[in-house]
């Protein structure tokens, strides 16, 4: 794929095709505001925007509701991997409307890390927004649970 550059949230979002599908990976918090307003301006009904940034699941709900408003769709997805999932492709866990993780499912799908099987990959349908990052949340928690049991073992 080439790679193209922008100056701008407008060049930006002319550039991709139709309906749009971007996803977000900035700090959580105002700068996810920040940049969902720039980049909305120049969205049309339709497309999409998916907030990778592990963000506090009630956040999530607003947001799909301001975005609702002018029918662009909102997903929050929980991302987990590390450098591992940098090489091999990270376990991702979507929530937000049905119609729009149908739309991201093909792509999704061949990024995610594979479990096991090559042709299993490590991602789904979460369910409404918020879960993707409640279960990311819960998967943290089983995570660093798993550490301190290993390293009380010690």
């Amino acid at each position: 794929f080439p790679i193209v550059g922008s100056d701008s949230p407008a060049d930006f979002c002319s550039k991709i095709a139709k309906p749009r599908k971007i996803v977000l990976l900035v700090q959580a918090g105002k700068p996810v505001d920040l940049t969902i307003a720039a980049l909305s301006e120049h969205l049309d009904e339709g497309d999409l925007i998916i907030d990778g940034g592990n963000e506090w699941f009630p956040n999530q709900v607003r947001r799909s509701e301001e975005l609702a408003q002018k029918k662009i769709m909102f997903m929050g997805m929980g991302i987990s991997g590390g450098e591992e999932g940098a090489r091999n492709g990270p376990s991702l866990m979507p929530g937000g409307p049905k119609e729009a993780y149908d739309m991201i499912e093909p792509i999704i799908t061949k990024v995610s890390a594979k479990a096991g099987d090559p042709e299993v990959p490590c991602t789904g349908y979460c369910g409404p927004i918020g879960s993707g990052n409640y279960v990311k949340m819960v998967h943290n928690g089983v995570e660093y649970g798993d550490i301190a049991a290993h390293w009380r073992s010690l």
